[in-house]
């Protein structure tokens, strides 16, 4: 871990104990991955953070201890056999812990008794949320890395755009995007890539298949790319040739609605206000229940991530949050249409970070 690196991560361990000061915690355990690389700098696949005031441990089998050594120089890195359990009392005995937070939302029921029944006394509190709170706001370190991610994703549809061709497989584009994007920077594709072409764009999560792409039909891409560990999240929709009437409503329908809703996203705005802004232009088209999914997601060290942007929600949206805008319309046996641009939320408004085209005809 360089100098800087380690002023990152000694910067977000402070802003975590912070955050624990007005409690009434000894200690906190991480266990969820992106929580644990975030605070730390490790990206191995297995190992457990043990934070208390004064203490700052990372527990790893054998095979992580050098990487963890290399990646987390803020924390002591203790060896575990088998797994954590197995060294936990004696970390509770060590700093005295009587309450010790652990996160609900990721820790096993399994894994929770083998630590209940080492505890020595102390309480096991659950709690949820306190690292990825910290993680919703993005420095620049990050937003930079992002940055670069996005770019990779605009490229790759740009690419694409050149290459699809009427008669090509749903499989073959979507493995066209990921070769071009692992040949361009990506160490992997962010997620399982969706090309949805004629009735098959209706379902959001769609998995390619090797269904033949028609003329004149939608074809919905949600793309993607990970890099240095950050990820980006990018859909179009196209048309190979002439497209129907169908298509061309609906498509400016959800075009209006994305705009209106980066138009009004800033810091201050609560979360479910910018739903409502896509979700108002498109029920009042007549097509509010084809419209099922939130407005979005943030996007950082996991594709889903807070903040989130659905109807409802209360949360504040605050400067460098970084969230997807993607409303969509989906009609069963015709096909879909999603757009989906990441932003950066600022004072007064908002970055659209993804520079994709948006012109949806293509004629080859």
């Amino acid at each position: 871990m360089s100098p800087g690196e380690s002023q990152i991560a000694a910067t977000r361990l402070a802003k975590l104990r912070q955050t624990l000061a007005g409690s009434d915690l000894d200690a906190i355990i991480i266990t969820q991955p992106e929580n644990r690389r975030y605070l730390s700098g490790f990206t191995g696949t297995r190992g457990v953070l043990f934070i208390s005031p004064e203490r700052a441990i990372l527990a790893v089998p054998f095979v992580y201890l050098e990487q963890a050594k290399k990646q987390a120089s803020v924390f002591e890195v203790v060896r575990f056999q088998k797994e954590f359990a197995e060294v936990w009392p004696d970390l509770v005995a060590e700093v005295d812990a009587r309450r010790v937070a652990f996160e609900s939302a990721h820790l096993t029921v399994a894994e929770h008794g083998k630590l209940a029944a080492g505890a020595k006394g102390a309480e096991l509190v659950p709690m949820e949320g306190i690292v990825e709170g910290l993680r919703a706001i993005k420095e620049r370190g990050e937003l930079d890395i992002i940055r670069k991610a996005v770019a990779l994703a605009d490229a790759a549809f740009a690419h694409i755009v050149e290459f699809i061709e009427p008669g090509m497989t749903e499989r073959e584009v979507a493995w066209e995007l990921e070769v071009y994007m692992r040949t361009h920077g990506a160490e992997k594709v962010a997620f399982d890539l969706i090309v949805g072409a004629g009735p098959n764009g209706a379902l959001p999560h769609h998995q390619v298949s090797e269904r033949v792409i028609g003329t004149g039909e939608p074809i919905v891409m949600d793309l993607g790319a990970r890099v240095a560990g950050y990820h980006s999240d990018l859909t179009r929709t196209i048309c190979l040739g002439r497209p129907d009437e169908r298509f061309t409503e609906v498509y400016d329908l959800v075009l209006r609605a994305q705009l209106a809703a980066e138009a009004v996203i800033r810091g201050g705005l609560v979360a479910g206000e910018a739903d409502n802004a896509a979700r108002q232009i498109i029920t009042e088209a007549g097509y509010g229940e084809q419209y099922g999914h939130g407005l979005g997601h943030g996007v950082g060290l996991a594709v889903h991530e807070k903040p989130v942007i659905r109807q409802g929600s209360e949360e504040v949206l605050k400067p460098g949050m970084v969230f997807t805008v993607e409303p969509g319309i989906y009609l069963p046996d015709w096909g879909g249409v999603r757009i989906e641009d990441m932003v950066l939320v600022q004072e007064d408004g908002v970055e659209v970070l993804s520079r994709a085209g948006k012109e949806p005809v293509i004629i080859k």
